[in-house]
């Protein structure tokens, strides 16, 4: 067989039923193999939109999505979709394209050492020498990229080996389970539990899979310890559950860090470094107890006094079945906490100022949303706002980026979902600057004929950073920009425009765009002014009654 078709059964017998990118010359024999197979290779307007496309894809299914991109420049655009894949625990394959390895024709042109760049920013990275490696090594990046912690991983195909004929048979994927947390360990933890008098949960990004969501959702009921999590690790309880407190959006200083100052054992879930402290760990402080796939990685700030290491959801399971509920346990705090923050987070949910103030836009997308809803949010200061005010109520539904972290994922991260989820509704949430740096893809949507909301949260300027320019006392300056007609560049790729003209115009908008289907655009000027008063003066002014 060509080495190129060979690849692709492998990929095949790996289960891929998309490829994202954009091909170039040294990509021809693959593409040609890929015609045939019965992949669905979808074309990218920009490689890096096919990067967060894949990782969005594995993050949703578990396994790894795949993109594509020819070699030098196009390889060089997917080096952030590749961190935003490691960083954020996303099961990704690039492939990559290169000059023929074994005798050059064109010297250095567009040569980049590829596989060296992707080293730092993935978990495997290999150029494939010859075509009888091809099985080997596709298997090798599907296991690595899935194992945890799962990640990006890369595979360079030279053109002179896409194109030669080599023997191979595709290995057929080997499931290993995971090892479960010991005994001892177990136990320990629940004693600690038990012993003390305000114990929280916390729910982070290592605790986002649905078997772990069934397995916390039985303990929190059969102990009716409260919970809080970190912004990758909305949803994965229903979050209109009673005893859930909020999530930490805000590094400190919210009315829910009161609850955790209280708080005597963090019970601490899924925990991962990538995500800003949702705690600060202090000597002779709160005790911890880390549960995780692996181990605790000690620093300044965080030294878990305990640890219960194996499958998670395993783990949480054992534990629902030691701990008893204890008559000197105390939440009346922590409930107190959460009646405060959910007054506050309701402030200004139907205001009719205009233009539209966060709380109204957070509020009237919940309103609209079907409960199994996906949201994808670019980043910008509404994603504070959304972690912070939007109620979860299954996990993946709401996907943000608490982890790289980057601007303009959020359009191409939307259309993954709804390839994922066809029956969904979808909505992307974008500031207008994350939003222009991967528009180009709504031609990628309107081809594809998906059924896609794009909100464009439209202040005119880089708003995150000037709310932090402004609380560190600077002047205004260098952060604002114009923007185009939206409506007018929605409608040049074929899709529809709608601009809100008052506060009560948007959630008509949504229905009607829902109603509708198709690609459509909806432009919402937005009141920032409330990022100084909510997030800078009002939660400095609040005091913890502890």
């Amino acid at each position: 067989m060509k080495a190129s078709d060979v690849f692709v059964q492998a990929l095949k017998t790996e289960g891929v039923t998309h490829v994202f990118g954009v091909p170039g010359e040294e990509n021809l024999d693959l593409l040609e193999s890929l015609r045939t197979s019965g992949i669905t290779f979808v074309v990218t307007r920009h490689e890096q939109g096919a990067g967060f496309m894949a990782a969005t894809y594995g993050r949703l299914t578990g396994r790894p999505g795949v993109c594509l991109s020819t070699l030098g420049p196009g390889a060089m655009n997917l080096v952030t979709a590749a961190a935003y894949a490691q960083l954020g625990g996303m099961p990704m394959l690039m492939i990559t394209g290169q000059k023929p390895i074994k005798k050059s024709k064109q010297g250095r042109f567009q040569i980049v050492e590829a596989t060296e760049v992707m080293r730092p920013v993935t978990k495997y990275a290999r150029t494939i020498v010859n075509g009888s490696a091809i099985p080997a090594a596709v298997r090798e990046a599907f296991r690595v990229a899935q194992e945890e912690r799962p990640g990006a991983v890369h595979l360079e195909l030279p053109e002179d080996v896409a194109a030669e004929q080599c023997d191979g048979e595709p290995f057929e994927p080997a499931r290993a389970r995971r090892p479960i947390a010991e005994d001892k360990a177990i136990d320990a933890a629940a004693r600690m539990i038990e012993a003390a008098e305000h114990p929280l949960l916390l729910i982070g990004a290592g605790a986002n899979r649905k078997i772990t969501s069934t397995m916390l959702r039985e303990f929190i009921d059969a102990t009716g310890i409260p919970f809080f999590v970190t912004q990758l690790g909305k949803g994965v309880v229903d979050e209109r559950h009673p005893k859930y407190l909020g999530t930490a959006a805000l590094s400190d200083h919210d009315y829910l860090h009161c609850a955790i100052a209280k708080a005597d054992l963090i019970i601490n879930v899924g925990h991962d470094v990538v995500e800003k402290p949702p705690f600060i760990m202090k000597h002779g402080g709160t005790k911890v107890i880390h549960v995780n796939f692996t181990a605790a990685a000690v620093d300044d700030i965080y030294f878990p006094q305990a640890e219960v290491v194996g499958d998670i959801a395993n783990a949480v399971w054992q534990l629902k079945n030691q701990v008893k509920p204890q008559s000197h346990w105390d939440f009346a705090y922590f409930m107190k906490v959460k009646t405060q923050l959910d007054a506050h987070v309701a402030e200004h949910a139907d205001d009719s100022a205009f233009p539209v103030k966060p709380q109204r836009l957070v509020a009237d997308v919940r309103r609209l949303m079907p409960e199994d809803g996906i949201l994808a949010l670019d980043n910008g200061m509404y994603k504070l706002w959304f972690a912070r005010n939007y109620l979860a109520y299954a996990p993946n539904t709401l996907l943000l980026d608490n982890a790289l972290a980057t601007m303009g994922a959020g359009l191409p991260s939307a259309m993954a979902a709804k390839l994922v989820h066809p029956q969904q509704k979808v909505v992307a949430i974008c500031g207008d600057g994350g939003f222009m740096m991967n528009s180009q893809e709504m031609e990628t949507a309107v081809r594809l004929e998906l059924d896609l909301v794009v909100v464009i949260v439209n202040d005119g300027g880089f708003g995150m950073i000037k709310w932090k320019q402004q609380a560190g006392g600077m002047e205004n300056f260098g952060l604002e920009y114009n923007n185009p007609d939206f409506v007018r560049y929605a409608e040049a790729y074929g899709a529809k425009g709608h601009r809100v003209e008052k506060a009560g115009d948007l959630g008509v908008l949504l229905a009607q765009c829902f109603h509708e289907g198709g690609v459509h655009l909806i432009d919402v000027l937005i009141d920032y002014s409330e990022n100084d008063r909510v997030f800078t003066r009002e939660l400095k002014e609040k005091t913890c009654l502890l």
